[in-house]
């Protein structure tokens, strides 16, 4: 359903599918050719305004909300986001990339490889609970990232962020074929077609997971709590099956196959947490149903540091039993559990490990389609992505075109590319993203505009530099170099710049509600363990990101920039008004224009906001 805008504000309801250029494009800079003409000659401005621009707490919760016409339903609990959690993790990164990381990188020390992984997911599940309680929105890390790093970096996180959930689909889609596969006595690529022209990276185009996209597309748009409760019932069949695979995988364990425990010494074990941190993708999909959820505060810490415990435990227990049942060398790279009961004389438990594997891999792109609309929905409310995606269904209360969109977008990828090339830029974007959010979580406790002495300012900015530069070196001396001394150098200064943080910059912000532990440790090492796995990755799979970037990078300039620059223009003119007080601007680039509320004084959820930190 669309809207046209009547004068004086008035609403106007119309029937029908919503088509015309002014659900896409309503902006000023795009009415006419002459306006877009003068636009693109004020995009340095223009790019310097959204560089240094912050969003406010109460723009994402009051007015971002206000442009899908209609309210999500507020139906989730914490048990929901629990299963939620765990239904959107446990797919096909255990079921899959467990076989290729112990077959080819890191041996029986896999379970060592999803320890390191779980650490970082488990920082980063710290840092997005906090931001999804005191900003319970649809947008996730990007309403985050708005908030405390500016609209810039947010919508480079934005583009990222949408890759990570299509490519995270289509992999865990073409995984759902290879499975099917398993339980139908055929090889995957026997439902594949090979398609000669194309290059062998792109060539096996798999419609069975286009078409189980399109089942899961139906079922997301029809309702999340109906969504909720066949996840429920599904992650619980999975569960049941995973518990299967331990009792029944232990009871033909042979401790000789634990030996050698790291053929390929410590750099195989990074190497592979790296690429096995695609089987954590998916807590953050939680974080977008803050806005549906009844009790933020308390639901959202039970739902997703309950399920990133439960989900560590179980990736453990399944890569240690694995590796038990088969030597490593022997482990099949494409179905590893199934093919792994056959050679221990248990063929039939291939069809319960496949069975259980497709139920999970389902309750993945569920809960995937569910959030990764939510993210397009609260983008699109900002307008650098067209307003048409930000419209609520009143029926059904979800974000009908932006779901249809992220999963017609899936289908693309699902249909041609290999699972490998999928999983490792998947990596790329999601680590990155979780600095991101690790770095603005420190932003947010030591950064308060009008709080904050210039000097202390002075210090955060010199300290979060020396933080990222010792990460980053760390990352690509790991990356370069077989030797540990550069390590004697890079993380003493890591450490020294956190204490140094600690020690003499006082938090400007306490939580309200619920707040991260051991701030600025627990951020901090959440920025440099995601960094250093970024060094683990292969040269090829950050070309593709740098494409991705440039990719998102020239639609910013041409269309995004110019529509959220009108956007956040038109807003300031408007002075519009909340709970009977003036509501500061929309997004400002300086301080002096703030509104303080006198009742904050600055803090809590309208905090006023001034440019972003490194742009002052």
């Amino acid at each position: 359903m669309g809207v046209d805008q009547a004068e004086e504000g008035v609403v106007l309801r119309r029937r029908g599918c919503s088509c015309t250029k002014d659900d896409f494009l309503p902006e000023e800079s795009f009415q006419s050719w002459g306006n877009y003409v003068k636009a693109l000659k004020e995009t340095p401005f223009r790019l310097a305004d959204r560089v240094l621009s912050r969003s406010m707490d109460s723009t994402e919760l009051v007015d971002m909300k206000a442009r899908s016409q209609n309210e999500m339903k507020k139906t989730l609990n914490w048990w929901d986001l629990m299963w939620f959690g765990m239904g959107a993790v446990i797919g096909a990164g255990i079921f899959v990339l467990t076989g290729q990381e112990a077959n080819e990188d890191a041996g029986p020390a896999v379970v060592l490889s999803y320890v390191v992984s779980g650490v970082s997911a488990m920082l980063s599940v710290f840092c997005y609970t906090e931001f999804a309680v005191e900003i319970p929105v649809a947008g996730g890390s990007f309403a985050y990232l708005r908030v405390e790093l500016g609209d810039f970096v947010a919508f480079i996180a934005a583009g990222n962020i949408l890759l990570e959930y299509v490519i995270g689909g289509a992999a865990v889609a073409r995984s759902w074929t290879s499975y099917f596969a398993t339980l139908c006595n055929h090889d995957a690529d026997d439902f594949r077609i090979k398609a000669h022209g194309l290059s062998e990276n792109y060539s096996h185009l798999d419609p069975i997971a286009v078409g189980v996209l399109a089942i899961v597309c139906v079922i997301a748009v029809l309702s999340t709590k109906g969504s909720s409760r066949l996840n429920y019932v599904a992650s619980i069949v999975h569960i049941v099956v995973i518990l299967f695979i331990i009792i029944a995988g232990l009871a033909n364990a042979n401790t000789a196959n634990y030996t050698p425990f790291t053929p390929y010494g410590p750099r195989g074990i990074f190497k592979a947490s790296a690429v096995l941190f695609f089987a954590y993708v998916g807590f953050d999909a939680v974080s977008t149903m803050a806005e549906e959820t009844k009790n933020p505060g308390r639901d959202i810490p039970i739902g997703l540091v309950g399920s990133m415990v439960v989900t560590t435990i179980l990736y453990c227990l399944l890569a240690f039993t694995l590796c038990l049942m088969q030597p490593y060398g022997q482990i099949d790279k494409n179905a590893p559990f199934s093919l792994a009961f056959e050679a221990v004389g248990m063929s039939w438990a291939k069809y319960v490990v496949a069975a259980g594997a497709l139920k999970g891999m389902t309750s993945v792109l569920l809960v995937g389609a569910v959030g990764q609309a939510r993210y397009l929905t609260h983008i699109a409310r900002t307008h650098v992505m067209p307003p048409w995606l930000a419209q609520v269904n009143e029926k059904t209360g979800t974000p009908v075109n932006a779901t249809v969109v992220m999963l017609a977008a899936t289908a693309v990828f699902a249909l041609f590319s290999d699972l490998d090339i999928l999983s490792k830029l998947l990596s790329i974007s999601t680590l990155f993203i979780f600095m991101l959010v690790a770095l603005a979580l420190i932003v947010r406790r030591y950064y308060v505009s009008g709080v904050t002495s210039k000097v202390n300012r002075i210090k955060l900015i010199a300290f979060l530099v020396v933080i990222l530069g010792s990460s980053m070196a760390t990352s690509i001396y790991w990356a370069k170099s077989e030797d540990w001394v550069g390590y004697v150098i890079t993380l003493p200064i890591w450490f020294s710049a956190t204490f140094g943080l600690w020690y003499f910059i006082p938090q400007a912000r306490n939580p309200t509600i619920w707040g991260v532990p051991l701030v600025p440790w627990l951020p901090s090492a959440s920025i440099a363990i995601n960094m250093f796995l970024l060094g683990s990755i292969d040269r090829q799979s950050f070309e593709r990101f740098a494409f991705w970037t440039g990719v998102i990078l020239v639609y910013y300039f041409f269309f995004g920039l110019h529509a959220s620059y009108d956007t956040a223009k038109e807003y300031e003119k408007k002075g519009l008004e909340l709970d009977g007080t003036q509501l500061k601007k929309f997004e400002e680039g300086n301080e002096s224009s703030l509104v303080k509320d006198s009742e904050s004084g600055g803090y809590g959820g309208d905090s006023g906001k001034g440019s972003a930190v490194l742009g002052k």
